[in-house]
């Protein structure tokens, strides 16, 4: 994590705990020549609306603009993690035990560099998703991403 991205984080997580968000994530990177600073909100019980990400994206930019950490111009984006969330935290695995999941090796795992299924358990950094009729464990550190699956 960088330390725009750290500094996001101190900044943004008590203006939207104020009104009952959470920080899931901040990052800042550069697309298409233009750089961007996205904060990811979420809460407990789900659901990311407009006027949240409104208020935290004011108040977070008067903070940014007051300590001008950033010497680029960028484009700042409150949000929601969507539908697809990935799981990144401890407390993200365990609170979506028994979801749906796409995760997506580094390296292939038992031969497969994709797999899908249900989040069957989460414990030490070790990941346990059922499919297939079977379960697969893993080090979360090996998953260049597990999300939560959308299916239609």
């Amino acid at each position: 994590m960088s330390k725009i991205e750290q500094l996001t984080q101190e900044l943004a997580a008590p203006i939207a705990e104020q009104i009952g968000y959470e920080v899931i994530e901040a990052e800042y990177k550069k697309e298409g020549g233009e750089y961007y600073l996205r904060v990811y909100l979420d809460r407990e019980d789900g659901g990311v609306d407009l006027d949240a990400c409104e208020y935290v994206s004011r108040r977070l930019e008067e903070e940014l603009d007051r300590l001008d950490p950033i010497q680029e111009a960028y484009y700042l984006e409150v949000c929601s993690p969507g539908i697809d969330r990935p799981l990144k935290r401890d407390k993200d695995f365990v609170r979506f035990l028994g979801s749906e999941v796409d995760v997506k090796f580094f390296a292939p795992h038992d031969g497969k560099k994709e797999l899908s299924g249900t989040l069957a358990g989460y414990a030490d950094g070790v990941v346990t998703v059922s499919c297939g009729g079977g379960e697969v464990s893993f080090p979360k550190t090996e998953a260049a991403y597990v999300r939560l699956a959308v299916r239609f």
